[in-house]
């Protein structure tokens, strides 16, 4: 097994669930699930969260399912959950899943396969599991510990952490059907051990991170371009940026990639950074207690501007938090973990089009195998894009709800023809006449914009 990642475990107490807290002005803390409660559930979960076309939460864990060996599964905003599909043995889901524009859900398990070095796979939201490639660690890599992203060109963009001709990773291209290409190798001067899923930039390129190499050896932030040009944007220095990236950058409003070290800084618990695409790094927050220490997760930005984090570590109760930190570094606790009501969060928070946060923690809670939550700013609902760029005549989907009896769709301010797929699902097809700006769709409850501006090419 690959084991470049550094982890932070803590062991939390057995004890009994705290079904709801709440904290500050309208924010409210709510265990939905614990993770352990019926024979063959998910178990300690540590990837992120994706919302799928019917409002559910989609999400693996590494543990767990009717052969224990970890978990696709799905969750209601109420807490139901469903295990889709139960890995066998070695197999080892990883990281997040990916929606895709045709409905499915992609991801990758970190070993396994054919090989036994992993795969990419995709699962429909009933549960049915294709893998789409069996990595080897020749040129093509091994041992993907990140889901793959799809491009504006329709294709997957992914990474595997080691491999390659140089033995240092690779960074791959798969068409829907399976088809892979490599088209950059690591070599370890450039970054190493790439871990984390890529955004695409509003440039059209593509962002990532190194866990390990470039110059100082403690990974790289780079762009690459969908034929594979990569450009080192900046090399993590340990006491000053942080290192051991662990999760994806996310592009905000106003352009600068986001993300956050689990390690390092100045105070050695880990950072909040911003990062433009020419290279000019700004440590936004230094992580040490009781702030919390530790952020395996990365950073979702909500729809006030605010950007939220979890820490794995420390805080009040050394259960780990549930911080906002604005674009600015303006920081601040919103949560302490205590155990009884989960522990140790790895997970990037998940916004929903309800408005809520939500995500897990791999220990803590009534059983101890951590919990499934919700953590309510009073923020309202809105509608998210299941693609933020495209042409004139492209159908976008549209995530939301309730869509019955919807009457209008627009591209900033641009009538556009739409089809109502389901409560929580719809598609439409980007007008003449479309200019980039927010979509607005009119529902009978209201008024509902997107979280996200939509590029018009």
């Amino acid at each position: 097994m690959c084991e470049a990642r550094a982890f932070w475990i803590v062991l939390a107490s057995v004890l009994v669930l705290t079904a709801l807290t709440t904290v500050g002005n309208a924010q409210t803390y709510s265990v939905l699930y614990n993770f352990g409660t019926t024979n063959g559930d998910p178990l300690s979960p540590e990837g992120g969260l994706v919302q799928g076309r019917d409002g559910n939460v989609y999400g693996v864990s590494g543990f767990g399912g009717a052969n224990g060996q970890g978990t696709v599964f799905k969750i209601t905003s109420g807490g139901v959950t469903t295990v889709l599909h139960s890995f066998q043995e070695q197999e080892v889901p990883d990281n997040r899943l990916t929606l895709g524009t045709d409905g499915n859900l992609y991801g990758t398990t970190e070993q396994g396969g054919s090989s036994g070095f992993g795969t990419v796979f995709k699962i429909t939201p009933a549960g049915v599991l294709k893998v789409l490639w069996n990595f080897t660690n020749g040129s093509d890599g091994g041992y993907p510990m990140a889901p793959p992203v799809q491009g504006e060109d329709g294709k997957f963009y992914g990474t595997a952490s080691t491999g390659g001709n140089l033995g240092y990773g690779t960074v791959c291209k798969l068409t829907p059907s399976g088809s892979l290409t490599t088209i950059y190798q690591f070599d370890s001067t450039h970054g190493a051990v790439p871990e984390t899923a890529f955004v695409q930039g509003t440039d059209g390129n593509f962002y990532g991170s190194t866990f390990l190499g470039g110059v100082n050896g403690f990974g790289t932030i780079f762009k690459i371009t969908a034929a594979g040009k990569l450009t080192v944007l900046y090399n993590l220095i340990k006491k000053f940026t942080g290192y051991n990236i662990l999760s994806p950058l996310i592009q905000g409003n106003d352009g600068y990639f986001y993300g956050t070290a689990f390690n390092g800084g100045p105070s050695t618990g880990g950072t909040v950074f911003k990062i433009k695409s020419v290279g000019k790094f700004i440590v936004l927050h230094d992580f040490s207690n009781p702030d919390g220490t530790n952020p395996y997760g990365g950073l979702v930005q909500a729809t006030n501007g605010n950007l939220y984090g979890v820490t794995a570590g420390e805080g009040s109760h050394h259960g780990g938090t549930i911080y906002q930190i604005t674009t600015n570094g303006s920081f601040s606790v919103l949560y302490n973990f205590d155990s009884t009501d989960g522990f140790a969060p790895y997970t990037t928070l998940l916004q929903r089009t309800d408005g809520k946060l939500y995500g897990d923690t791999t220990e803590g809670g009534g059983t101890n195998e951590g919990v499934f939550y919700s953590f309510d700013l009073g923020l309202g609902s809105f509608v998210s894009l299941v693609s933020t760029s495209g042409k004139v005549g492209k159908i976008i989907g549209i995530l939301g709800q309730p869509f019955k009896g919807t009457t209008s769709v627009s591209f900033n301010g641009t009538p556009a023809s739409f089809t109502v797929e389901s409560d929580t699902y719809l598609t439409a097809t980007v007008p003449d006449g479309a200019t980039t700006g927010p979509v607005t769709v009119t529902t009978p409850g209201g008024l509902l914009t997107s979280n996200r501006t939509f590029r018009v090419r």
